[in-house]
């Protein structure tokens, strides 16, 4: 696992130890992370902060994102998908998407590179969330 990948879980566990939902993200331009966040829906009462958002957030105005590359612990939803169509992202990194199919299709179709890691370690922290927080996770992904 690269140090890109790692930094995304270590987002994810911080999300975790707040109290949140452990997705995590970092945006990684011309090697180096540029913008890091996690899943702050719950910490923040904010139906739209995914990880990769706040992530994108945090990144702030960098200019164009060509040559970026997004790392997620968990494969984009929608609303993430859309934001890396639009910004332009062509490549991404998802940990897993066992747990969440999410949008890959969507970005494929948009020509964005999309690889699924499969990692064990995103699958069983995402397997354990959703099976002591079934309510909360359902409502992170609209089937509330």
């Amino acid at each position: 696992m690269d140090i890109f990948m790692k930094a995304a879980i270590e987002e994810a566990k911080i999300g975790l130890l707040e109290g949140g939902i452990p997705i995590g993200s970092v945006l990684v331009k011309n090697g180096k992370i540029v913008g890091r966040g996690h899943n702050r829906r719950v910490q923040e009462n904010d139906p739209v902060m995914h990880a990769e958002i706040d992530c994108l957030r945090k990144a702030g105005r960098i200019g164009n994102y060509d040559g970026t590359i997004l790392y997620s612990t968990l494969m984009p939803c929608y609303l993430c998908a859309g934001a890396i169509v639009q910004f332009e992202i062509k490549k991404v990194f998802a940990g897993e998407s066992r747990t969440f199919e999410g949008a890959m299709e969507f970005m494929q179709s948009h020509g964005v590179e999309v690889i699924d890691l499969d990692l064990e370690e995103c699958t069983q922290m995402m397997t354990e969330f959703i099976k002591k927080n079934p309510r909360i996770w359902s409502e992170d992904i609209g089937k509330l």
